[in-house]
């Protein structure tokens, strides 16, 4: 079996994952749309792709279209996935799920109602630290995991400057002040994708802007938001916690990694720095480095990247690291560029795999929920001054 898919948003992101998309031997065509029209039909012609529609609505309403896939602004996605699942089309979307509890309730309603397959697209559910951590929980190395830690540490002069005013136009100032807990995933999507267990509270703190250039201005930001970092401590079922630093304004290589993780057990620990990576249990320290790095698949020069800043393209670049197990993506992504930590392939697939076989893909709107719901809530402690907050929980998937 196969399907189709069309691709919603033209931009920076979307055009390395129609690549994989087309490579794909679950997926026979693969249209686009963008609201500017222009963008899709370069991408198309670039990219050989089966051809575009003039709108989403359009898109929706062809029976060529069986999937598609949501790479739009962070605060559109849950209205265009509503519409998506409405439509009878199954839908990936990139992160995050939503930014209201009502929005993502109103996605879970949709899929329990229609069956029809959902996937967040968390680059940091294959993070190399996240899969070896997941692998170590299962195993029982870190004893009893009480407490870990995930930071999304990504500064605007490291090429979110650019990427604002690629998808904003005129008024990117006003959406660059997107606040930084509202895009939670990739630091909680890392520590819950391999605790394998979910937020019930948090307590947060924000720190208020102070550069002065029009972003994170509350007169200017379309979200009411003057913060641009950010640092949440969540409690966990089951006993535990975890805390995740979300920064705009930091002094670090982001380039060089953005999302980083520690774990603390019982009996063991692992911790990951930019160019670091160690285990630790009572006995003493292994390097890990070289087990959750990356190699590089596409170089930052490569022409594909001409239209994204220069410190953005090692997110588009890195290959798979040793700890990630290759052996069931197709052989046709061997030799194609991958990305964010060697997610993309993973991404791909599993999204293909849960359609073409109806089973429930391993970032499900419940567990996407799960991901995104506590930084939703996590923000809203910070506007209230850090005062401690419960966590609304959809529960877990169904059974298959």
């Amino acid at each position: 079996m196969t399907f189709s898919l069309g691709i919603v948003g033209a931009g920076q992101f979307s055009g390395q994952f129609a690549t994989l998309f087309q490579a794909h031997p679950g997926v026979h065509d693969v249209y686009v749309t963008d609201l500017l029209p222009e963008r899709a039909e370069r991408l198309v012609a670039a990219q050989g792709l089966a051809g575009t529609f003039p709108s989403y609505e359009a898109m929706l309403e062809s029976p060529a279209v069986d999937a598609v896939a949501v790479f739009t602004q962070r605060w559109t996605h849950g209205p265009l996935v509503l519409q998506g699942l409405a439509a009878g089309k199954h839908v990936y979307s990139a992160v995050p799920m939503a930014i209201t509890v009502e929005e993502m309730a109103a996605i879970i309603d949709a899929v329990r109602a229609t069956g029809l397959t959902y996937m967040m697209g968390e680059t940091s559910h294959y993070h190399p630290a996240t899969v070896h951590a997941r692998n170590q929980i299962a195993a029982g190395a870190f004893g009893r995991l009480f407490y870990a830690e995930g930071d999304y540490v990504h500064d605007m002069d490291l090429g979110f400057y650019e990427a604002y005013q690629y998808s904003g136009g005129e008024n990117w100032k006003a959406t660059a002040s997107y606040p930084p807990l509202l895009y939670p995933t990739h630091a909680v999507g890392g520590v819950l994708g391999a605790w394998q267990t979910h937020a019930v509270s948090v307590s947060a703190i924000g720190v208020r802007d102070e550069r002065g250039d029009g972003v994170f201005d509350r007169s200017v930001s379309q979200f009411d938001n003057d913060v641009s970092n950010a640092t949440a401590l969540f409690e966990v079922a089951g006993g535990g916690s975890f805390r995740t630093n979300e920064f705009r304004r930091v002094g670090y290589p982001s380039h060089i990694r953005e999302s980083r993780f520690r774990f603390f057990g019982t009996e063991a620990s692992m911790e990951q720095l930019a160019t670091v990576a160690l285990w630790q249990d009572k006995k003493g320290v292994e390097d890990i480095s070289e087990l959750l790095e990356p190699k590089p698949t596409l170089a930052p020069d490569d022409p594909s990247l001409a239209h994204i800043a220069p410190e953005l393209r090692a997110a588009f670049t890195s290959g798979s690291a040793p700890v990630h197990d290759r052996s069931r993506l197709p052989r046709e992504f061997d030799h194609l560029h991958n990305g964010h930590e060697g997610s993309h392939h993973f991404l791909v697939d599993d999204f293909v795999t849960a359609v073409t076989t109806r089973t429930l893909p391993p970032v499900n709107a419940w567990v996407a929920a799960r991901y995104t719901l506590p930084g939703v809530i996590a923000h809203e402690s910070a506007r209230q001054g850090g005062v401690r907050l419960e966590i609304p929980d959809f529960g877990d998937a169904p059974e298959a």
